[in-house]
């Protein structure tokens, strides 16, 4: 009977599986809603979606290993573990930081950098297929400096600063109250309380993570060229270098993941601007595939060409 193997990317806004057979050919998928333990309230639903979605009309007994690549992994753990036994699926999973199924999505190298900036943001050096440094990663409240949610905010505090006088007028202003509002905005004395509520109402809702949906407002505005935001993208830029220097020796793949640096994003460009010395990043695929190539090499003895193999073919695969 030939074995299965699952791979889970789970982020703050979605979640993606991948499950795949022996040689590394990808035979379902699946996706559901952020399942970030630390920003996502009950995360164990959606990963219990994307697990069923993946293997839908697959027989759940053939599968041999699993691995979930999630931001905190402590904290990931009991919800992994529910949504394993309630999809009925044997043996124990691993849970792995997102940062390591994000390097192994763009490279079958052991050793190498990578550089995430999606809902979060985290930088990891990897070494033996894990993780031995890292910088930031804390989470909305304590760091992710440049991250989604730390652009969406700093959008958002910057259309009331211009609001009330205390900076420049900006774009962002009109486009923040649009977007929160979903509706023609009221007059100008009653705005600034209106995009307050607005955005503590979602943010109570939704969780941090929804901050994140504002992101691109402050990255379309700086690629148009309000002074405003313009800056907001440049610190972004300028915190995620900083944020990968810390950790990068300069040898090996040098891995970019996460939505603001693999989009076309004026970020993006900023970032790789900042990291210019001679090195060319490789884009990540899907952390699902990477998840699952993971799963692939933990399941063979580490010198069995299978395992670069299958990797390599979940790769390629992983960006369909």
């Amino acid at each position: 009977m030939a074995a299965l193997f699952i791979g889970v990317d789970a982020g703050g806004t979605s979640t993606r599986c991948v499950v795949a057979g022996e040689t590394g050919e990808i035979v379902g998928r699946g996706h559901a809603g952020g399942a970030n333990a630390i920003s996502v309230q009950g995360p164990s639903a959606n990963l219990l979606a994307a697990l069923r979605s993946a293997l839908d009309g697959l027989d759940t007994g053939r599968v041999t290993a699993g691995v979930f690549g999630m931001a905190g992994v402590r904290a990931a753990w009991p919800a992994v573990e529910r949504a394993w036994r309630e999809a009925a699926l044997p043996g124990k999973p691993r849970v792995v930081p997102d940062m390591l199924v994000a390097f192994a999505s763009a490279t079958a190298e052991p050793d190498g950098t990578v550089l995430i900036a999606g809902t979060g943001a985290v930088a990891a050096r990897i070494r033996g297929w894990r993780v031995t440094r890292r910088a930031d990663g804390h989470g909305w409240l304590l760091g992710d400096e440049g991250s989604g949610v730390w652009l969406g905010r700093r959008a958002v505090a910057a259309a009331l600063a211009a609001l009330d006088g205390r900076s420049a007028p900006t774009v962002l202003t009109g486009r923040v109250a649009e977007a929160v509002l979903g509706a023609p905005a009221p007059e100008e004395p009653e705005l600034i309380d209106e995009i307050v509520s607005a955005v503590y109402s979602r943010v109570a809702e939704y969780g941090p993570a929804w901050l994140a949906t504002l992101a691109p407002l402050a990255d379309a505005a700086a690629r148009e060229g309000d002074p405003v935001a313009v800056e907001i993208v440049r610190e972004a830029a300028r915190s995620l270098a900083r944020t990968a220097r810390v950790v990068d020796d300069g040898t090996g793949p040098l891995v970019l993941g996460g939505s603001l640096l693999t989009q076309p994003t004026e970020l993006g460009r900023l970032v790789r601007a900042e990291l210019d010395g001679g090195r060319h990043p490789v884009p990540a695929g899907d952390g699902a595939a990477g998840a699952a190539a993971l799963a692939l090499r933990a399941a063979l003895p580490p010198d069995d060409p299978r395992a670069a193999e299958g990797h390599r073919r979940l790769i390629r695969q992983g960006g369909r």
